[in-house]
């Protein structure tokens, strides 16, 4: 270790025994986040560290080249959103949908006091509400959000999972891929306002949106739109109370920037987006003058302890991790879908279409190693961009569409669609009836939603039609964690994982707060290695 700024005119009284030389040592001294770190030169012109001592501006004493105060993994981030959400780290995970953030993940990350989202797109409202009483049950005083996310074209089970959420008495959301807000969004927001005994404001469902676009941020930094909010009143949803509070209150708590991530992405770089976004907030909040600032954290991208610190030295509040997650003892997939992930670079993924937004030609992030789902969901976009009913078809392409896909004839796989949407939301068939358009596209759309299905079940004769959401992060995860005990998927933990990253980040800023003073550390000082002793900690 060299020294090479301009040493501090402080000086160092305390025990030599104190001060440690070998690189093992310094680690140790680094670690410790919540203690000061003095590094300084000894008569020998040795230089080395001490987590304790005492510092004199004159008189006897090595004298200080470098100083770092104590800052721990908790103190990063805004301490407001630990303290609302009564968390040990400003650090939460994403709604994967389809049930892979399983009521299970949450309830390990609750019980180690971290935030987590349920995944609850996709699912039918038996699995939600069974899965949050277990949540519940668990839980009993920890936070934990679930996903409300936006269903353009089925509004019947956006609208179904606010009612069941606000029977169950959930108190957070996480809204993601709204492109405008509904009034199921803001029905949700509203019924929570009161007042208390002093006459403050009572925000009891908290929202906290995923967003990507300035456009679709702008709403939810402001109040509950007038048509809404009178609509429903009008229907007695909300009282009056409540319409009047809407005034005062934005329509979220929190708002997560979704940089380059799995599943629904814009691929936006976060450190273009994340700037922008968090200058809005001030413009918005300047404006409207909240009694609360909205709160803007980050995801996307995250899944290193060098990312979440670069986030938040940009001024996120929160981090959010996702891909990662899904590789973890705990996610709801299959073993297939862990064991794969944990090989992952970041250049295995691509852009493949949605099956809640197929007809709208939006796109989410899969992993292309070792699945042709990728290709195969390209392919069907391409015959509904190009065709107007399934007859049109050339006979050839609908043989291969058939027998390599779908594996039966396209009729059969209408008639189940019939029985699924039946019981899910009869309304898609009745806009289909006359609408062969329309009728290709729920035919399609079997295929892009079960092929997840297919990959959490592990089903293994369609393993060539996985859908796997995963985001680039996923790589670079697979690169910190080589040669240490996260590498197998096997002994991949979520709660592991967020304290890995948020303690490696702590120790990642003191590192970087030295060198900028000075320090020349050697390479293997300036990489957060993973602690072993992890879990015992948590």
């Amino acid at each position: 270790m060299n020294f090479s700024g301009t040493p501090q005119q402080l000086f160092w009284q305390g025990s030599p025994r104190d001060i440690v030389f070998d690189l093992e040592g310094i680690r140790n001294k680094l670690l410790q986040t919540d203690k000061a770190c003095y590094v300084m030169k000894d008569f020998n012109g040795r230089i080395g560290l001490s987590n304790s001592g005492t510092l004199v501006s004159e008189g006897r004493g090595l004298q200080v080249l470098a100083l770092a105060n104590p800052m721990n993994a908790a103190q990063l981030g805004d301490p407001s959103f630990r303290k609302d959400y009564k968390l040990k780290y400003a650090y939460k995970t994403g709604a994967m949908a389809n049930g892979i953030a399983s009521a299970n993940l949450v309830i390990a990350l609750g019980k180690a006091d971290l935030l987590a989202s349920y995944g609850a797109a996709g699912q039918v409202p038996e699995k939600i509400a069974a899965s949050i009483d277990k949540i519940q049950a668990n839980l009993p005083h920890q936070t934990y959000a679930v996903n409300l996310i936006h269903s353009p074209s089925e509004p019947a089970l956006e609208a179904a999972a606010v009612d069941l959420f606000l029977n169950k008495g959930v108190n957070v959301v996480e809204a993601s891929a709204f492109l405008a807000l509904t009034e199921n969004i803001v029905y949700y927001r509203l019924a929570g306002l009161s007042r208390d005994a002093k006459n403050k404001i009572v925000i009891a469902n908290k929202v906290i949106a995923k967003i990507s676009r300035k456009e679709v941020a702008i709403p939810f930094m402001k109040a509950a739109p007038e048509e809404f909010v009178q609509s429903l009143l009008k229907k007695g949803k909300i009282t009056r109370l409540q319409a009047e509070l809407a005034k005062e209150v934005p329509m979220a708590d929190d708002i997560t920037v979704e940089a380059d991530s799995g599943g629904h992405t814009d691929n936006r770089p976060l450190v273009a987006l994340l700037p922008i976004i968090i200058q809005l907030r001030d413009e918005m909040q300047k404006q409207y003058a909240f009694e609360s600032k909205i709160r803007i954290g980050a995801a996307g991208g995250i899944s290193t302890p060098s990312s979440a610190l670069a986030a938040f030295m940009m001024g996120a509040a929160y981090v959010v991790t996702g891909s990662i997650n899904q590789a973890c003892l705990e996610a709801g997939t299959s073993e297939h879908v862990r064991k794969l992930l944990q090989i992952v670079e970041s250049t295995d993924v691509m852009a493949a279409p949605a099956s809640d937004m197929f007809e709208m030609g939006v796109d989410l992030q899969v992993l292309k190693r070792g699945t042709l789902f990728g290709p195969r969901a390209k392919k069907l976009y391409q015959y509904y961009k190009n065709y107007q009913s399934i007859d049109e078809i050339p006979t050839a392409d609908r043989k291969n569409l058939e027998e390599k896909i779908f594996r039966k004839p396209l009729e059969e796989i209408w008639k189940s669609c019939i029985e699924f949407f039946q019981q899910r939301d009869p309304q898609q068939i009745e806009r289909a009836t006359n609408n062969p358009r329309r009728k290709m596209a729920l035919i399609f759309r079997w295929y892009l939603g079960l092929s997840s299905n297919w990959a959490n079940a592990g089903t293994s004769d369609r393993v060539l039609d996985y859908q796997i959401w995963c985001g680039p992060s996923m790589g670079a995860f697979n690169d910190w964690v080589k040669g240490s005990h996260l590498e197998h998927y096997k002994n991949r933990k979520v709660a592991d994982v967020a304290f890995q990253i948020m303690e490696g980040a702590a120790y990642l800023y003191r590192i970087q707060s030295l060198k900028m003073q000075g320090v020349d550390f050697p390479m293997e000082l300036e990489k957060a290695e993973l602690m072993e002793n992890a879990t015992m900690i948590l």
